[in-house]
């Protein structure tokens, strides 16, 4: 019986079972699961292994473990996950923060080495509000605007304003794209737009395409036209000498560029993730 078993066996089991069901790493998630189910750190987990799990935390386990086994994304049965160094929660209305967007917050440091100033931030699809909070986590006299077609996504975004103390520098509205805005011109713009052509998402692994909200994915027929609009906003948003800092996929940093100069933007430059793809496109407002 499972409740007879150690935990050490009881792990294991779990990581076969992962393994079988596709997912890539197996045991680290068994490890995330079984930190979050039994309340142990990584060193009691190894410490502890002979021990017979408390049934009720071994019952909580399987049942996050048969969802994971179902290709439900770790992050989601965790309920949050950490960007930039910040504990952000989740919700279903908002992309799971990954490593590739933090690119993106650099690339905005690099370009704005200013940390004093009282920068005007405003990110457009926030989700979690993870670019503009990490942004406002930096620039420590900046405030900001995240505006989320979700109201979901607007509620955990502020959520997670409240819980990181960045609340009275951070303002979420609900709207398609800036068109929650009364007006008003910002020094950065910073988005991680849909940029999945429609096509493409029912081929993606099934933690994207079954458990990602579809409006944070689908970029339209060639996933670019998340672009085209914010390139013309921009000339709007943005205050003289305002960046513009875009996500987008790795094979799409040539076309993103040419329509931030077609718009009368500036200095339009691509740069690449940890991975070495090209992931993060900047110009300015001359």
């Amino acid at each position: 019986m499972a409740e007879q078993r150690t935990l050490s066996d009881l792990l294991k089991s779990a990581e076969a079972r992962l393994a079988a069901a596709g997912v890539d790493s197996p045991a680290l998630d068994v490890r995330w699961l079984a930190e979050h189910a039994f309340g142990l750190t990584r060193t009691e987990l190894r410490s502890r292994g002979r021990d017979l799990p408390d049934p009720q935390r071994a019952a909580a386990f399987e049942q996050l473990l048969a969802r994971r086994e179902k290709r439900e994304p770790l992050q989601r049965l965790l309920g949050s996950w950490e960007f930039w160094g910040l504990e952000l929660a989740l919700g279903p209305d908002t992309l799971i923060p990954r490593a590739d967007t933090e690119t993106l917050v650099e690339a905005v440091l690099r370009r704005r080495p200013d940390r004093a100033r009282p920068w005007r931030v405003l990110d457009l699809g926030t989700g979690t509000g993870a670019i503009l909070l990490a942004l406002l986590h930096e620039y420590r006299a900046a405030a900001g605007v995240g505006v989320d077609f979700s109201p979901g996504a607007a509620s955990v975004a502020s959520l997670n304003a409240r819980r990181l103390g960045l609340s009275d520098r951070a303002v979420f509205l609900v709207g398609s794209w800036a068109d929650a805005l009364g007006g008003g011109q910002f020094d950065i713009l910073a988005s991680n737009p849909p940029y999945i052509p429609d096509a493409d998402i029912a081929g993606l692994e099934p933690e994207v395409a079954l458990h990602e909200p579809r409006l944070a994915l689908a970029g339209g027929a060639d996933g670019l036209d998340p672009y085209r609009h914010l390139a013309r906003e921009a000339l709007r948003l943005l205050a003289p000498g305002g960046l513009i800092a875009l996500e987008h996929g790795f094979d799409q940093g040539e076309a993103v560029r040419e329509l931030l100069n077609q718009a009368g933007l500036s200095g339009a430059e691509t740069l690449a993730d940890l991975g070495g793809r090209p992931r993060v496109t900047c110009a300015t407002l001359p």
